[in-house]
């Protein structure tokens, strides 16, 4: 089930913040948005999910537009983790997931033993079934976040919508939620996330769009999108691009002063 886009335009009033985006993203594929603040990534998800209806163009999911589906089969095919979750009552990680299944459940239907076993699965398939009943307000922001995509997966969505998965996280909790991410990918889930950090999508992006002023400046491979001269005019600071390990098979961004340092 592909998630097409075509000529998307929105904002909010008057205001155009997502200018004309088109793209098609395929089931498999774990793709990064970038950019900076302020250039339409989380105005571009509110369109996605639904949340705010695009002025012009339209967003398909397999072919069919979402503008007129019903919120559960929304539900069945975009799943959304949010960058910070805190819920007002400290309720066990497995009900936390259990929550996904209303998806699938009747009106005023309560989650049967097939939806308990969803969840335990989800749990386990991301190594986190040991926190099934400890409370969601006091285990760590890597947890809560590995928690949050068990939801996702326990919804049974074809598509993963992810808001800075790795953000405020630490360096051991970010790799682990971006390596359960890239995993989930090669399952076969369609992956989108944004996040502020071009290093995480050379590392782990099969494709990468970057944004800039409501417009897709670049979407393709990260080696062929985020170029130096992309990633200046996306955030309108000097850097480079250089490549490190073994072979100098991995590349990252750092700040063009370093480089200057090092060859002067």
């Amino acid at each position: 089930m592909n998630l097409t886009l075509e000529h998307v335009t929105g904002g909010y009033g008057s205001r155009t913040v997502v200018d004309d985006v088109s793209f098609t993203l395929h089931p498999g594929e774990l793709v990064c948005l970038l950019g900076a603040n302020g250039c339409g990534k989380t105005t571009l998800f509110k369109m996605i999910l639904r949340l705010l209806r695009p002025r012009h163009g339209t967003v398909l999911l397999g072919g069919e537009e979402i503008a007129s589906w019903s919120r559960q089969l929304l539900a069945r095919t975009l799943a959304y983790v949010p960058q910070m979750h805190t819920p007002p009552f400290a309720f066990e990680v497995r009900d936390i997931v259990l929550m996904a299944r209303a998806a699938h459940l009747a009106p005023f239907a309560s989650p049967a033993k097939l939806d308990r076993f969803i969840a335990d699965e989800a749990l386990d398939s991301l190594g986190i079934l040991h926190l099934a009943s400890a409370r969601y307000t006091e285990i760590s922001g890597g947890e809560r976040q590995l928690v949050l995509i068990a939801r996702a997966l326990a919804q049974q969505a074809k598509w993963l919508i992810l808001d800075e998965p790795a953000a405020s996280l630490d360096l051991g909790n970010q790799i682990k939620v971006l390596r359960a991410v890239g995993e989930l990918a090669k399952s076969g889930l369609g992956v989108l996330m944004t996040t502020h950090v071009p290093d995480h999508a050379f590392l782990y992006a099969s494709r990468v769009a970057l944004m800039c002023e409501g417009r897709i400046l670049s979407l393709d491979t990260p080696d062929v999108a985020l170029t130096e001269a992309a990633l200046r005019k996306a955030y309108g600071v000097s850097l480079r691009v250089v490549e490190v390990g073994p072979g100098a098979r991995i590349k990252m961004v750092v700040p063009n002063e370093l480089c200057e340092e090092e060859y002067a």
